[in-house]
């Protein structure tokens, strides 16, 4: 891994941003009855774990900030898994899609787990 300077630089930022980008991508295509509902909804929540990362990332200097930011994530990604469940019973996306959809929130969320549990990893100095 290179140094990390960024958020940007995160692979969980990079997954997260991408799967967020994919989540805008398959719901171009839902009935226009579902702008304002789960269309708006999905993809507030999937974009809120990019979001909320890169808060993290800026909030690392105090570890009781990070990891309350990574909870976040997580409760976000997990919004998300459940709006994907909707739109899988609304017939707006197949279940091979969705399938691919959580699992790449399975790698999302293990990934936040790790950086939960040591958020010493992530201190720009020696806290």
């Amino acid at each position: 891994m290179g140094k990390i300077v960024s958020h940007k630089d995160l692979i969980v930022y990079q997954r997260a941003f991408e799967v967020a980008m994919e989540i805008y991508v398959l719901t171009k295509s839902f009935p226009k009855e579902e702008t304002y509902s789960l269309i708006d909804q999905v993809r507030r929540s999937s974009r809120s774990v990019a979001a909320n990362l890169a808060e993290a990332f800026r909030r690392r200097h105090y570890p009781k900030m990070f990891i309350s930011k990574i909870i976040d994530c997580e409760s976000e990604a997990a919004e998300t898994r459940v709006w994907i469940q909707f739109c899988v019973e609304c017939r707006y996306v197949g279940k091979p899609a969705a399938d691919k959809l959580n699992r790449s929130y399975d790698e999302i969320l293990r990934m936040l787990t790790h950086m939960k549990a040591h958020p010493d990893q992530w201190a720009p100095f020696p806290v």
